[in-house]
């Protein structure tokens, strides 16, 4: 009967998202499917942004990690909430000015050239995948937890679900279901965290804050100095402006628009990692010790709740990762035919229209294939972080602000941080554990600075 039950609540679910999907119109242009036409108000802006930062690595991941760490990991989930208030006040904007421009990969073509723009488009793809990825094996972790299914059939629902409407619809269906989804978690996950401090917190406020300071006590000693540096470094600059993020600055309907935008999403992500790590350490005395990380929300609202609010809740943990999946997946098929089709092959917007999708599709599938090997969900998101920091924000952030950016500068920088974020990642560790976040970002800095000077010595 309760297996009846969770098949009706996620077909239901699945046909309102469809009706939502459906009513944003399916892109008809690649105008529509790239960046909506830039008309997105601030309420989608804020809304989308805030769906997509969330996902499952911001909701089930934090959980786990207030399980095992107490408040540790609020501490640095603030870094991320800094850098979506500093990308809304510095960033946002100068990239919203840009004319003629639907991704990262465009800005820096027009500040570097066209080498520049189509390696900055494989790497963007590279990554939208990857973190496609890791969604999809949240999506997994879900469906087995509530139907018992492998984790592969999983996957293969989750990724085919939102396949189905962002190949459609483009960023405008991508954007509004989001908002969608946003109200439903917004709402449902902070009711699950009332419910666990009301009635089933053991020893009341005085024994939550017992278990808080022996999870963060015993959090910050399993981490070295270096290893606390690298994670503050990694989230305030690993989602720095990915491509989901970059296309809703875009979409932005003003820079105005862009940039509180997302200062609004960065202050609203303080009061979502309060009530996941708070979560985190409720589940303390309800859940077993020794839990998966990536399964204590889910067990601790089956021991909380009665089976409807458990399954209520499954939907919403569907919701959560589905909001961060489509807008990954719109946003790789728009960089692979902005950033690597169109500046090789002179293609038409009816033609780019269904490059896009196909982009969409393929991606999709890459990223199905590639969650077998995703470890957990807020590892693998940090492998992520790893590499797209040093690859991509020197020559982006650099470009927006020098006054004559050197070609040679970008593409170094690029190729080393890649490269060394990649090799670091299996090298670094020994006595000191430095992250390979560090050498990777000093790495990228100084091939820029190396690449600026000799270009200037050329007189390039």
């Amino acid at each position: 009967m309760q297996t009846v039950v969770s098949v009706t609540l996620v077909a239901c679910y699945v046909v309102v998202l469809t009706f939502v999907a459906v009513r944003a119109r399916a892109a008809r242009e690649y105008a529509d499917f790239s960046l909506a036409r830039r008309s997105l108000p601030l309420a989608l802006v804020f809304g989308s942004l805030c769906a997509t930062y969330v996902g499952p690595g911001f909701s089930i991941g934090f959980v786990g990690k207030g399980f095992e760490s107490g408040f540790l990991f609020f501490g640095i989930g603030l870094a991320y909430s800094l850098q979506n208030v500093l990308v809304g006040v510095l960033v946002a904007p100068r990239l919203r000015a840009l004319n003629d421009c639907h991704t990262l990969g465009d800005a820096i073509g027009q500040k570097y050239d066209r080498r520049c723009h189509v390696l900055a488009g494989v790497i963007s793809v590279g990554l939208c995948t990857g973190y496609a990825a890791v969604m999809a094996k949240a999506g997994g972790v879900v469906f087995k937890d509530v139907f018992g299914l492998p984790i592969w059939s999983g996957v293969v629902l989750i990724v085919g679900i939102t396949t189905l409407y962002t190949t459609s619809g483009g960023l405008r269906a991508s954007v509004v279901t989001d908002a969608f989804q946003f109200t439903a978690f917004a709402i449902l996950l902070p009711v699950v965290l009332l419910l666990a401090l009301g009635f089933h917190l053991q020893g009341g406020i005085a024994g939550f804050a017992e278990r808080a300071s022996a999870a963060t006590q015993s959090g910050l000693a399993s981490k070295t100095p270096f290893q606390i540096i690298g994670l503050l470094t990694a989230f305030l600059l690993g989602e720095t402006l990915i491509p989901p993020y970059a296309n809703r600055a875009l979409a932005s309907r003003t820079t105005q628009v862009s940039r509180y935008g997302f200062v609004l999403g960065g202050v609203f992500s303080v009061v979502w990692f309060a009530v996941m790590i708070s979560l985190g350490v409720a589940a303390r005395g309800i859940v077993p010790v020794g839990t998966d990380e990536d399964h204590v929300l889910l067990n601790m609202v089956r021991a909380i709740m009665p089976a409807g609010g458990y399954m209520l809740l499954m939907v919403v943990s569907i919701s959560v990762i589905m909001s961060s999946l489509d807008s990954l997946l719109n946003a790789g098929a728009v960089v692979f035919t902005q950033d690597i089709v169109r500046p090789v092959w002179k293609v038409a917007n009816g033609k780019a229209l269904d490059v896009g999708r196909t982009a969409t599709v393929v991606i999709a599938l890459a990223a199905a294939a590639a969650a077998a090997v995703v470890p957990t969900i807020i590892d693998g998101l940090l492998v992520c972080y790893t590499i797209w920091a040093p690859a991509i924000l020197p020559a982006l952030v650099l470009g927006l602000w020098l006054k004559k950016p050197r070609p040679l500068a970008g593409i170094l920088s690029m190729v080393v941080g890649a490269l060394v974020a990649g090799l670091s990642q299996l090298a670094v560790g020994g006595p000191t554990k430095v992250p390979a976040i560090l050498p990777a970002l000093g790495a990228a800095i100084l091939a820029y600075v190396v690449g600026h000077l000799l270009s200037r010595e050329k007189g390039a």
